[in-house]
């Protein structure tokens, strides 16, 4: 029996060569073919995986960034904070996202320490040296004495690259306008210079230089000036939120002519915001037309109108904005 079985196993080795001689190179091509098949299913299906893991995390960064993009920044951190195990080697995108929220929590170290990685990584970028300038300039805010100058000196330098790189970009132009606005002499502040930006600022975008001069005048409590560069706009644009928004905040900031700023900011509740960084929102709305509503003795009201504000924004902080806002 075991000899039969034997002799069953040689005959099926003889078949199988003559079969292989037969077909020759055939046969050789199959096999390569079976291997090629085999190859190709495994990379599509790696290939599949890598593309779906890589799109959800493009969907998980457009999610994240709406999100700040909507000021609700604790979502948003959690949000980027998540992206952060499947992060790039260098990811200077999403150290800018969670380096601006950082700031906006007064994390110094965490902003600086992502921002300048970010910097490094893409030194051309402006956003990412104004950022990095912002986050200077809070170590400024909150460093001892002899400690500030030397972040102040940081500060205006990352402002002045932001402004090399993109000289017609507002934004930069404002924080350069800021630090002239509230630094001492001897860290290169002083209102001349801030003036001198404003009107940079006026001959880039119309409306951005009205706002910064007349953040200048309010600044040097020259309260008819500032709503000066507003008054023509008015019988203009009697519905621009911008320059019924602005109108407020000089009546809100002087303590003059608050009836005026109570109708235009009232007038701002019915129509739509204009969407970006640094643009004014309802709940700041709501927050300005509280200070005028204290200011006319109307403490009910005021309390209301500010309640409603975190209500609708729980992560405001107006003053963070408040040198545009």
């Amino acid at each position: 029996m075991r000899r039969s079985e034997e002799g069953g196993e040689d005959f099926r080795k003889r078949n199988l060569r003559g079969l292989r001689r037969n077909l020759g190179p055939r046969f050789t091509l199959f096999v390569l073919f079976l291997r090629f098949l085999v190859f190709a299913a495994l990379s599509s299906w790696f290939v599949a995986g890598h593309l779906a893991r890589a799109a959800d995390e493009s969907d998980g960064r457009a999610a994240a960034i709406a999100l700040y993009d909507d000021r609700r920044y604790r979502e948003a951190r959690a949000a980027f904070r998540a992206l952060e195990s499947v992060r790039r080697p260098v990811d200077e995108e999403l150290d800018f996202y969670l380096g601006r929220i950082a700031l906006w929590f007064d994390d110094r170290d965490d902003a600086i320490t992502r921002l300048e990685r970010a910097v490094r990584a893409t030194p051309a970028s402006a956003r990412l040296h104004n950022a990095l300038g912002d986050a200077y300039g809070l170590a400024a805010q909150q460093a001892p004495l002899l400690a500030k100058l030397g972040w102040a000196r940081k500060c205006v330098a990352a402002y002045r690259k932001a402004v090399e790189l993109e000289p017609e970009n507002p934004l930069y132009r404002w924080s350069l306008l800021g630090y002239y606005l509230v630094a001492p002499g001897i860290a290169g502040g002083g209102r001349e210079k801030a003036l001198a930006e404003a009107q940079r600022l006026k001959a880039i975008d119309d409306m951005a230089g009205r706002i910064a001069l007349a953040t200048v005048h309010l600044a040097d409590e020259r309260a008819d000036h500032a709503f000066a560069q507003f008054d023509d706009l008015c019988e203009q644009r009697p519905d621009d939120f911008m320059v019924l928004y602005h109108i407020g905040r000089c009546a809100a900031l002087s303590g003059e002519q608050i009836d005026r700023g109570i109708a235009a900011l009232r007038r701002c509740l019915d129509l739509e915001p204009p969407r970006g960084e640094g643009m004014p929102t309802i709940p700041l709305v709501h927050y300005r037309l509280a200070g005028l509503y204290a200011a006319r003795g109307e403490e009910a009201e005021a309390a209301r109108l500010r309640a409603r504000a975190w209500e609708l924004n729980p992560d405001l902080r107006p003053e963070k904005s408040a040198l545009k806002n």
